[in-house]
């Protein structure tokens, strides 16, 4: 979660607020170690978005800012792994996710990590076959199905040891 994202939920659920700032029990503003022009840079960007408003000392989020904090919130969906960690790696998943999708495509890596699956380049991985079948539908429902290629290796890739033969 980017520090917008953190700016709208705290906004959202607010605990203690001090000028309309969410603050801890002890009156700190509520954004840990980022660092003050980070915190102006971000609400800056959340104003131009139009998912707060400002004024008289105080920040409120605006129903543009719900929706897309639900939309984000709704978005991350987790999968358990269905394969043994000593499972062969027969599978070579090639994504090409834009960058307007920063945030599918980290939650892609994540999971591919979770079932196992192991980094050969950035965007090609190898891992087990096949994915499951939930996890691919919900690829489609979130619209990242063609930037996905899928190999299935006739024999199991070794990611111990590079050989050529």
């Amino acid at each position: 979660m980017n520090l917008g994202e953190k700016i709208l939920g705290l906004l959202l659920e607010p605990h203690f607020r001090y000028k309309g700032m969410p603050v801890s029990f002890f009156g700190l503003p509520a954004f840990g170690s980022y660092k003050r022009q980070s915190i102006r840079n971000s609400l800056y960007e959340l104003k131009q978005k139009k998912y707060i408003l400002t004024g008289e000392d105080k920040a409120i989020i605006t129903s543009a800012g719900r929706k897309y904090l639900e939309r984000k919130l709704n978005f991350i969906k987790e999968f358990p792994s269905c394969f043994p960690k000593d499972a062969p790696k027969n599978l070579i998943v090639m994504y090409d996710i834009p960058q307007s999708k920063r945030a599918e495509r980290e939650w892609f890596r994540w999971h591919l990590r979770k079932f196992g699956y192991k980094m050969i380049q950035k965007s090609i991985w190898v891992g087990p076959s096949p994915l499951p079948r939930e996890f691919i539908s919900y690829l489609e429902h979130i619209h990242l199905e063609k930037c996905i290629k899928v190999l299935k290796l006739a024999k199991p890739y070794k990611t111990d040891s590079f050989a050529l033969s």
